[in-house]
């Protein structure tokens, strides 16, 4: 039995149908969502991500621009740009790419994104919406996540849920969106006293730390659904936060890395986009 979730395919249907989306609504409304992207300094990895975005953007006939700053740049002149952006009616859809300079104060310039063109989720606004189930911009990465889980037919409800990650990025929103849909959710991270303790009473398990192999095959119970959203980089090879080769033994459904939930974010990033450029003809 095919235990592998591709998250790659996943994606892939996604970005087909956003395609056929984008054409439709042009063809409607003479307009196409538009989604800017800002790039702070030199981050290779940061450049990869934001080079992947346009790329999928341009792809699916979405308009996309990347506004690039030095590392030096002033968290005003950075501001100033969003303010810019919230009143460009091309732009649908803004995102920063993280992590910013030392200098400058993420949560402030994400602040400053108009909650309706907040691409990636971040904005209060649209987090304390998920928080109370009023899901509108979710962030990426858990929306991904939950696609997935559904898309192969994973019960939510009920279920026992172990998250390791308690971030803004992962492990609170997808904490959020799982109680929205009934599951029992306990959240570790690092100063979990023992968290094989609890990731063996996991029905599902979905990791996000970017500690290589921290869940080992001991760590989990026969049949548990795994979702490894974690990175990192080992012997010039991408892993995740899992054991994979011993753990999708014992796992009825894993997702890889590369392959997994990657590919989703980015999907789910055009999703927003569409969703925000919708709201515009309301």
């Amino acid at each position: 039995m095919n235990n592998i979730i591709d998250g790659s395919a996943a994606a892939k249907e996604i970005r087909e149908q956003i395609k056929k989306e984008v054409s439709v609504l042009k063809q409607k409304y003479n307009k196409v969502p538009g989604l800017a992207t800002i790039l702070v300094g030199e981050n290779p990895g940061s450049k990869i991500y934001v080079k992947l975005k346009h790329k999928a953007c341009e792809e699916g006939g979405i308009y996309s621009v990347v506004e690039k700053f030095p590392g030096d740049v002033s968290e005003e002149e950075i501001i100033n740009k969003i303010i810019e952006l919230n009143n460009n009616s091309q732009i649908h859809g803004i995102l920063v790419q993280l992590p910013l300079q030392e200098h400058i104060n993420e949560q402030k310039v994400m602040n400053a994104i108009s909650p309706g063109k907040d691409a990636d989720g971040f904005h209060p606004e649209n987090m304390g919406n998920l928080l109370i189930g009023n899901e509108g911009l979710v962030p990426c990465t858990p929306k991904g996540i939950i696609y997935l889980l559904e898309k192969n037919n994973v019960k939510i409800k009920g279920a026992e849920v172990v998250v390791v990650n308690h971030s803004n990025v992962i492990g609170k929103p997808i904490t959020a969106l799982l109680l929205n849909r009934n599951a029992t959710v306990t959240v570790c991270h690092v100063f979990t006293k023992d968290i094989a303790e609890h990731t063996r009473k996991a029905e599902i398990l979905i990791t996000g730390t970017g500690v290589p192999n921290l869940i080992k095959e001991d760590m989990v119970k026969e049949g548990v659904v795994v979702i490894d959203a974690g990175i990192a980089r080992v012997e010039g090879k991408t892993v995740g936060d899992v054991d994979f080769e011993n753990v999708k033994k014992k796992a009825s459904l894993i997702t890889p890395v590369p392959g997994g939930v990657g590919p989703m974010t980015i999907a789910m990033l055009l999703s927003n986009t569409i969703d925000a450029f919708k709201k515009t003809l309301e």
